[in-house]
């Protein structure tokens, strides 16, 4: 139902200047989101964001409301405000986003020149035995794969079971053990999907709370039918993956701008 002011919608009514518009969609229903995210950096075209696990940052099945730009939109001047790059909705950090559309037309078409790097901090299972590992190989999705998202290194380009080949680089530095647990800080040298994921997955450390990378994508499947137990959780070892968008590096007129988290990012449960 379409409402004005609160009043129902009658057909030839036009909206009042200071007028408000909603539509009520009485057979949609959206579970709770975390609206923890908040403003790191800006200027007067852009703005890095944090977003928190489990938001996702635009329109899904589930999410036509609880979405990141969403609450950018509603909560801030930027009624108009577009996303110029993606986090999944269970990594969380930093996002890079246009504040009107003028800024959307100048700088997407010029992201990779824009934002020249960008870095995450993963905690995987283990302890690897390298302190600095680059990882270079190409990643593709599979036919055969009970998965349709999942990522994998390309073993043989020329096999008809990969799909989608693209190279991919990225760079892995030990920054904390703790014996069942390594902290890694992770620097994209290419950007593709799930690239941290798979690449951490290859190397036999897979992200801790990573329901596609890790145990062979059991819970991701499981979850398919139904929700997860506390149990499932206990054994993922988070309710969410672990990985966090903790820096951004930009290249504008003026300089190089770095913008980091200046503290550690909510921890995951």
């Amino acid at each position: 139902m379409c409402r004005i002011d609160g009043e129902p919608f009658v057909a030839g009514r036009t909206l009042p200047e200071n007028g408000v518009l909603s539509i009520e969609l009485s057979d949609h229903i959206e579970g709770p989101v975390d609206r923890g995210w908040y403003v790191v950096w800006e200027r007067h075209d852009l703005m890095v964001v944090y977003k928190p696990h489990q938001l996702p940052v635009s329109r899904t099945t589930r999410n036509l409301f609880g979405t990141l730009i969403s609450e950018v939109r509603r909560h801030t001047p930027w009624r108009d405000a577009r996303l110029l790059h993606r986090l999944d909705a269970e990594t969380a950090g930093l996002i890079l986003i246009a504040k009107h559309e003028a800024a959307d037309k100048r700088w997407k078409k010029r992201l990779s020149r824009l934002m020249t790097k960008k870095v995450y901090h993963a905690t995987v299972w283990g302890d690897p035995e390298w302190q600095s590992k680059e990882v270079v190989t190409a990643l593709s999705e599979r036919v055969d794969s009970l998965i349709r998202t999942q990522m994998f290194p390309v073993t043989d380009e020329s096999d008809p079971v990969f799909v989608s080949v693209k190279p991919s680089q990225t760079r892995f530095d030990v920054v904390a053990r703790s014996g069942e647990f390594t902290e890694i800080e992770c620097t994209l040298l290419t950007g593709r999907k799930h690239q941290i994921r798979a690449h951490l997955a290859s190397l036999g450390h897979p992200i801790v709370g990573d329901k596609i990378y890790s145990f062979d994508g059991r819970y991701y499947l499981k979850r398919l039918d139904g929700a997860l137990s506390e149990d499932d959780f206990q054994v993922l070892g988070a309710t969410c993956q672990k990985l966090v968008a903790v820096e951004i590096q930009l290249s504008l007129p003026e300089g190089l701008e770095i913008i980091r988290l200046d503290e550690p990012a909510p921890g995951v449960e």
